[in-house]
């Protein structure tokens, strides 16, 4: 049982939950019909699914990689999550079908990997620090028991047991095992999972010694680095904070590293911290959270900076054009922070869940479903386009299983209260008291503040409903059955309560104000001194090219003038788009001067922001999200106007 006194909530699971809104219920659709069974289609052609097979012989193409075994599991893992809430025969057939093909990829010790058998098998546990045997396998465990889940079927589940029992014989502190632990973590949070879809204990406590073993000393990636014959000092990554294992993870304050690696690791810190009433652990990621998201986050919910070691550098250095953001990194960031959501209801952490959902993880893949981001920077020359697949295709299905599994994030519970965490339209029905409760959302956000929920029950039901007000959000209105309802000015973390015996029938109306926002970044960000960037709710705008003209970052903003919204439903799938009064130097007076001392003239333009998520959906071109500010008296009412 999960103990109580740590996990205060529950997430309501997404097949309780129905999404019919009109902003997320079409990229559901969209992830359904076409990133899915796109993700498979790319699998199949680069041999990532045939790899399966055993069958390639050296000199042949398309060799096995390390990490190619994460790509299919992590599809399975999105299509089981599709099938829960969408149940589809052929889909099924097809996994079926994939999962009778790995399990027959075992091997009689329960071992499971692609590259390791059919390329290098006397290479297995030989580089943890490197290779990717470990992250793979836990990917296999997630989509095991997710499709366990979803189906009941338990081969898949039957089969990554077995792999994880001969993990478990190979790692530990007994005589002859290995006190190695992976260089790319994420099995340690999948073993929690299968602890808790399977019972068994032992499991939990691989996890455990994962966690615990880290960072120790021997550092033993310099241990098998001198079993292999490599002097670890000539480490590529120079240091082990590449892999967080610089230092024991109780010891851990700062978030460093590969910044995919740093979320996995912390989600399962949590994970294990509830399981075990681990408080010094959980201690630990709360700490690193409040680091990471008030010094190395970028307004889009993007974390790492960094290129050279896809993560972390500095506090505050949070450049732009160079900016990295992987997508599987914000989409960590959200499976890190709401597992504390669940621990602490604390809107700092759903606002960060709703920063990244709305922003960087939906600029990960284009508004067809089909083209992807590895990388989500906030300024582009035009160079930076979307592509199909990727060597390294890491993103895809993993965006893929997130917007499968969107649901799980909107509500929690417990005994006595029903949190709303995201105001995503629908309907959700959960037990509470004996009874069955049935709660439908309606609003047209994140274009409008405007939410309203219907209470469906057979008797009256004592229960308190937790209303999110956004940390954006500077003033909100709330109404039951047509009676405002005072909000206390000092909330509880956050949270509007309402406590009453409902009864079927009753309504409650939340009015988020929703201004346009210009948010400054803080002086230490150097990338941004002197720039703003405009979000209104939830959703943080950028320029583009194509609606602005060339040289956006010659544009000025009129600081002095008032923005305006607007919703174009023929745009872009149908946004709300910001504009308003700015200034641009001439490039014409210009010519073949390279600098000059006389005042540049300037013409009056009007722009145009788009959401952030939508960018890089049409022609190529520039994109800007911080914009220059200033105060002007001039008049653009005689402006150059771009289409």
């Amino acid at each position: 049982m999960t103990p109580a006194h740590l996990q205060k909530l529950s997430p309501v699971p997404p097949r309780q939950v129905e999404i019919n809104d009109g902003f997320w219920a079409p990229k559901l659709k969209t992830n359904r019909e076409v990133t899915i069974p796109t993700v498979y289609q790319r699998c199949r052609e680069t041999g990532r699914i045939d790899a399966w097979k055993l069958d390639w012989k050296p000199g042949q193409p398309q060799t096995p990689h390390v990490f190619w075994d994460s790509d299919v599991a992590k599809w399975i893992e999105a299509a089981a999550h599709s099938l829960a809430t969408h149940p589809d025969p052929k889909l099924e057939t097809t996994l079926d079908d994939l999962i009778d093909t790995i399990a027959k990829a075992q091997q009689p010790d329960g071992y499971l990997n692609t590259h390791f058998t059919a390329v290098r098998p006397d290479m297995r546990w030989k580089n943890l620090r490197d290779w990717h045997e470990l992250y793979c396998a836990g990917h296999l465990i997630e989509a095991a028991v997710a499709y366990f889940h979803a189906t009941g079927k338990k081969k898949f589940l039957d089969t990554v047991c077995r792999c994880a029992d001969h993990i478990d014989r190979v790692f530990g502190t007994s005589p002859g095992q290995k006190r190695g632990y992976p260089g790319h973590e994420e099995i340690e949070l999948a073993l929690v999972k299968l602890y808790q879809a399977t019972g068994e204990r032992r499991y939990l406590q691989l996890a455990k010694y994962f966690i615990d073993e880290r960072g120790q000393q021997p550092h033993y990636f310099d241990v098998e680095a001198r079993e292999r014959g490599e002097d670890p000092a000539s480490y590529w990554a120079k240091t082990h904070e590449y892999t967080q294992s610089h230092l024991p993870v109780r010891e851990q304050k700062i978030p460093v590293g590969h910044a995919v690696r740093g979320m996995y690791l912390y989600s399962a810190m949590v994970d294990l911290a509830v399981e075990c009433q681990d408080h010094e652990l959980l201690a630990a990621g709360k700490r690193l959270w409040q680091h990471l998201v008030h010094k190395r986050m970028y307004v889009t919910g993007g974390i790492g900076s960094s290129r050279a070691n896809e993560g972390h550098t500095a506090d505050y250095d949070l450049p732009n054009e160079t900016a990295y953001a992987e997508t599987c990194a914000a989409i960590g960031l959200v499976l890190f922070t709401h597992r504390l959501l669940q621990i602490e209801p604390d809107t700092a952490y759903a606002d960060v869940i709703e920063r990244a959902l709305y922003n960087v993880c939906l600029s990960g893949v284009s508004l067809t479903g089909a083209r992807f981001f590895y990388e989500n920077p906030l300024e582009s020359r035009g160079n930076h386009q979307r592509w199909e697949w990727h060597e390294c295709s890491c993103c895809p299905p993993n965006i893929a299983r997130l917007l499968a599994t969107l649901g799980q994030y909107i509500y929690s519970q417990n005994a006595h209260a029903f949190f709303v965490h995201l105001y995503i339209g629908g309907n959700v029905t959960i037990a509470c008291n004996g009874e069955t409760v049935r709660l439908t959302q309606q609003s047209n956000y994140p274009w409008d503040g405007k939410i309203t929920f219907r209470i469906a029950s057979e008797r009256e039901v004592d229960l308190t409903l937790a209303l999110r007000l956004p940390g954006w959000c500077r003033a909100a209105e709330i109404k039951v059955n047509g009676e405002e309802v005072a909000i206390p000015p000092r909330l509880e973390k956050g949270y509007a309560k309402i406590h009453r015996r409902w009864q079927s029938g009753d309504q409650v109306e939340l009015n988020l104000f929703m201004p346009i926002e210009r948010v400054q970044a803080h002086p230490q960000v150097r990338a941004n001194c002197g720039r703003i960037a405009l979000q209104r709710g939830p959703l943080v705008y950028c320029l583009e090219e194509i609606d602005n003209g060339k040289n956006l970052n010659d544009l000025v903003l009129c600081r002095d003038k008032e923005l305006a919204v607007n919703f174009e439903s023929d745009f872009l799938g149908g946004v709300s788009v910001i504009t308003g009064a700015a200034k641009r130097r001439q490039l014409a007076p210009w010519q073949e001067q390279l600098y000059r001392a006389d005042l540049a003239a300037t013409e009056n333009i009007f722009f145009k922001a788009i959401p952030y998520f939508a960018w890089a959906n049409r022609a190529p071109g520039e994109m800007l999200v911080w914009l220059r500010e200033a105060c002007y008296s001039g008049d653009p009412s005689h402006s150059t106007q771009f289409a």
